[in-house]
């Protein structure tokens, strides 16, 4: 029987397989005496060493495809693997209580995890779940289960999951994991965002994916609209093949445009510029069009290790985005650490509202070491390309003025010392606070450049978490609210000859495109395979035709009327 299920278009495409769920299976043990302990310590040491083989080919195939940040992770994995703080105790219980290994392994890590879970403590808290994680793999090779490993998939396949995991994402292979479909999640959850930078279709968000289909089921991504369907007739599976080589066919149309500026119809210039995390990144930048970098997320340099990264390191980084991108724009972020990304090596202390305390540019001007190190790094690379440095989370003028003295100390000090830095670095910053928004006026005397961060601007207006499905319904991009607070930003920038970009999820978002030109945006920053669609879209669009459309969304009640307005063009 077909089944249709609706969630959250997450990635572009469509996608045709058999279903491979990812479920985790029984980990049912039993105390058992056993009468070698000799042998059972040897089939501890066969589980520890399969276990560590898998774990170094998924960390080699992670620091391929999606760079040191995410291989890092298996580093940590494959460190506790190797600790014999964890596994002497558990041979020592096999040999003194005669026990089998599968029953010791787990009560000594439980035993371990306990502790650590309840220190008041992220790292060790990280520490428990590094721990759970690789427990899990070694007990089911004890047991003799083969739960669902993404990494042996060998055939094309729709992954069905409750959520993906960094460690599940990390192992899929692109070639056979053709798309998939979870039960929570929405479009800017990590899931989401991995898919559409490894490029496969996504729903998430169903909430029933897991309960209502089975391994082997055909399944249906349909990432364009947010539909699954389960066992197709024979007729919509004709109707989906269709779609998914229309998709294609306009996928090879976009990619003409990949050497052109963007333009509306009537000739006005904006640019499309990408997001991107790690120099790894920029490949894609430039495959897909992208005419420079509108958000260099600085911080996936200082996760997923033990340490601070050096000048060097980061030095180093921050040269080959720059030479990479031949002169186009980069605009780097500074470090924004705090709210849901934490450096466990840091310390912080824990709060209450993360969100809404102790972090980017409030931790960099408290944490001066750390800020100068990575300023030092990015005046040192500005010779090599088109360097723009912003600071995120600004609040007030103040803090906004002492960052930028932190940043021409630091280059006064360089050029004192014989090192060139270039002239011509331009100074922005984030506008993802109200606060800053509402003073726009201010800021643009002060700034060389705005860049609005839609992702927490949303949330702020609305005081409403982006990760809580309680309140999804108020993550409302279209909203009237949101909208002013943008042509505010939009309006003071030009008033004083400066440019305004976005840098969040609304600015690659086809409803909101139109709006964006028609409030009169200069620099679109979204996921690099965005920009061919937004560019081909663009040069249909007419910029005195969407200044009407913007106006009459303005002055609308709902963001539901937003919405009814754009589609009715």
């Amino acid at each position: 029987m077909t089944l249709h299920i609706q969630g959250i278009a997450a990635s572009n495409g469509i996608a045709i397989a058999k279903a491979f769920r990812l479920e985790n299976p029984d980990f049912t043990i039993e105390k058992k005496s056993v009468a070698d302990a000799a042998a059972e310590v040897a089939r501890l040491e066969a589980a520890l060493e399969t276990s560590k083989s898998e774990l170094s080919a998924i960390k080699d195939r992670a620091l391929t495809e999606l760079g040191a940040d995410k291989a890092a992770i298996f580093e940590a994995h494959l460190l506790v693997l190797n600790d014999p703080e964890l596994v002497n105790p558990v041979k020592d219980r096999i040999n003194s209580e005669a026990l089998n290994a599968e029953f010791a392994m787990n009560e000594v890590a439980n035993m371990f995890i306990g502790l650590f879970e309840g220190m008041d403590n992220e790292y060790m808290k990280e520490r428990a779940a590094d721990i759970r994680d690789v427990t899990k793999r070694v007990l089911a090779h004890l047991l003799g289960i083969n739960f669902s490993n993404p990494s042996t998939i060998s055939e094309e396949v729709i992954i069905i999951a409750e959520d993906l995991t960094p460690s599940d994402t990390a192992q899929l292979n692109r070639t056979y994991a053709k798309g998939f479909t979870t039960d929570i999640g929405g479009r800017t959850s990590h899931s989401a965002i991995m898919a559409r930078s490894m490029e496969i279709p996504a729903v998430v968000g169903t909430k029933v994916v897991m309960e209502q289909i089975k391994n082997g089921d055909l399944v249906i991504v349909d990432g364009l609209d947010g539909n699954v369907v389960v066992n197709p007739s024979a007729e919509e599976l004709r109707t989906y093949e269709e779609k998914k080589a229309n998709h294609e066919a306009q996928k090879a149309e976009w990619a003409k445009l990949k050497n052109e500026h963007t333009v509306t119809a009537d000739g006005h210039q904006v640019e499309l510029v990408a997001n991107i995390g790690t120099p790894k990144d920029v490949k894609g930048v430039l495959d897909n069009g992208g005419e420079g970098v509108g958000l260099y997320r600085t911080e996936f340099l200082y996760m997923g290790r033990d340490n601070l990264p050096t000048e060097e390191e980061q030095f180093d980084a921050y040269k080959t985005v720059l030479e990479s991108m031949e002169g186009k724009p980069v605009v780097v972020r500074t470090l924004d650490i705090g709210g849901d990304k934490e450096l466990p090596y840091l310390h912080l202390p824990k709060e209450m509202n993360p969100f809404l305390g102790y972090r980017a540019i409030r931790l960099c001007l408290d944490e001066q070491d750390v800020f100068r190190t990575q300023l030092r790094a990015l005046l040192r690379a500005s010779v090599y390309g088109n360097l723009k440095i912003m600071f995120p989370m600004i609040a007030t003028v103040d803090e906004f003025r002492q960052a930028k003295a932190v940043l021409l100390e630091e280059k006064d000090k360089l050029v004192q010392s014989g090192v060139t830095v270039s002239d011509s670095i331009e100074v922005g910053m984030m506008v993802e606070i109200p606060a800053s928004a509402v003073l726009a006026d201010v800021f643009a005397k002060e700034v060389d450049f705005f860049s609005i961060g839609t992702n927490d601007l949303i949330q702020y207006t609305m005081a409403a978490d982006r990760m809580n499905e309680q309140v999804a319904y108020l993550y409302q991009p279209y909203n009237p609210s949101i909208l002013r607070l943008v042509k505010m930003v939009i309006d003071a920038a030009h008033k004083e000859g400066k440019w305004a970009g976005m840098c969040g999820e609304m600015a690659g978002d086809s409803l909101a495109i139109p709006l964006l030109i028609g409030l009169g945006l200069d620099e679109f920053s979204m996921s690099a395979t965005s920009i061919l669609a937004a560019r081909t879209q663009i040069r249909k669009l007419s910029k005195p035709q969407m200044e009407e459309l913007a106006q009459k969304a303005l002055q609308m009640a709902t963001a539901e009327e937003v919405v009814e307005l754009v589609k009715s063009i």
